[in-house]
């Protein structure tokens, strides 16, 4: 029975947009509910993953052609209120011997509880592990918003906000993290990677992390620092037991008494630079730590990958209301699909760039699979 719930959960259809692969597409609907916040993944040897949630549960289909089609769902049961929107959501990454997803859910809602929660498969994909509790405060994570990456080998490094009370502060948000080095099934000890000396970071944008080739370890954030909230950068080489100097990604700042709830997105650029796309007040910039900042568009929700053509971009746009996409050697973004947000970008075997997306249909949302030129 549950197999087949599974397969009524998915519904593909194939369609072009301006800015994909004519020949591809993809989209998944859960009937009676919105699938939400779409996240992907691709393991080394070239298995794309994308999860999105609906209601309590997280689904997970996979695909091994580059994101030209996907198999039936897994369903994940969060066990309880799975928070979701805003970019609160699962979170998928993948190492050569496993595949990870992590998800924040409480038995409450509404940010009164909530343990970040990772599912750990050795079989692409097929079945799925019992859930282990990463942060290791109870409910430390319930404000909902966290990131994940993997590394050479089966590192896998998750960064949340985090509200337990420590030696920096009294229960303001900070940013923590810990390291599997085993794709998930093991944590180790909660590290603290920033504390604000202003008592806490941004307390609604979700942090981003990524892994370079030599398994640095690469984290940004949006800080909460005389009055502004700007995004910060810090690095680790030693699998995140310390952390260097934080340091400001753009020079331009933004005087904000409030939270945008958009946290942008950082990546490893082809020459192994870091590289990162967020929001200050309407537009979009791309910057990459030490250097000044480029402006993209307007928008908000920013995201980044690199193909084998350059790099790509995707945001929601503030004039269209939905997502756009730039392209390498281009100077204006294209729309991705109708009524669309919240995109995510990965980067197939191949070399091509896979888009997904949320799209609202009447009073429901889908989830939406392109592969772009």
């Amino acid at each position: 029975m549950k197999q087949f719930l599974n397969a009524l959960a998915l519904l593909l259809c194939f369609a072009g947009s301006s800015a994909a692969d004519q020949s591809s597409g993809a989209e998944f609907a859960v009937p009676a509910t919105s699938a939400q916040q779409p996240q992907m993944a691709v393991a080394p040897d070239g298995t794309l993953y994308l999860v999105y949630g609906a209601g309590h549960t997280i689904y997970c289909v996979v695909s091994r052609d580059g994101g030209k089609s996907f198999g039936l769902p897994a369903a994940l049961e969060a066990g309880g209120m799975l928070m979701l929107g805003r970019h609160r959501g699962p979170r998928v990454a993948a190492t050569k011997d496993a595949v990870t997803i992590t998800a924040i859910a409480g038995k409450r809602g509404g940010g009164q509880d909530g343990n970040l929660l990772a599912w750990r498969s050795t079989d692409h994909g097929r079945t799925w592990g019992r859930p282990a509790v990463v942060n290791d405060v109870t409910d430390a994570a319930r404000e909902g918003l966290h990131g994940l990456a993997a590394g050479p080998g089966n590192v896998v490094f998750a960064v949340w906000l985090d509200l337990r009370k420590d030696e920096s502060s009294d229960g303001g948000t900070k940013l923590y993290g810990t390291i599997s080095r085993d794709g998930g099934k093991n944590w180790g000890k909660n590290q603290r990677v920033y504390a604000s000396p202003e008592g806490t970071i941004c307390q609604c944008c979700h942090p981003s992390v990524t892994i370079d080739a030599k398994g640095v370890l690469h984290v940004m954030w949006r800080n909460a620092l005389n009055g502004s909230r700007d995004l910060y950068y810090t690095a680790s080489i030693d699998g995140g037991k310390t952390f260097a100097s934080v340091q400001k990604l753009g020079r331009g700042t933004w005087l904000l008494n409030a939270c945008p709830m958009d946290g942008g997105e950082m990546t490893t650029a082809e020459n192994g630079q870091i590289d990162s796309v967020w929001r200050r007040r309407e537009e979009i910039f791309a910057a990459s730590p030490g250097k000044e900042e480029k402006v993209l568009g307007k928008g908000r929700n920013p995201v980044v990958a690199y193909g084998r053509n350059g790099r790509y971009v995707a945001w929601d746009d503030a004039e269209s209301k939905q997502a756009v996409l730039l392209s390498p050697g281009m100077s204006k973004a294209v729309p991705l699909g109708t009524q669309s947000q919240f995109v995510d970008l990965a980067t197939s075997s191949a070399g091509k760039v896979v888009a997904a997306w949320e799209e609202t249909r009447g009073e429901q949302k889908v989830v939406r699979v392109q592969v772009l030129n």
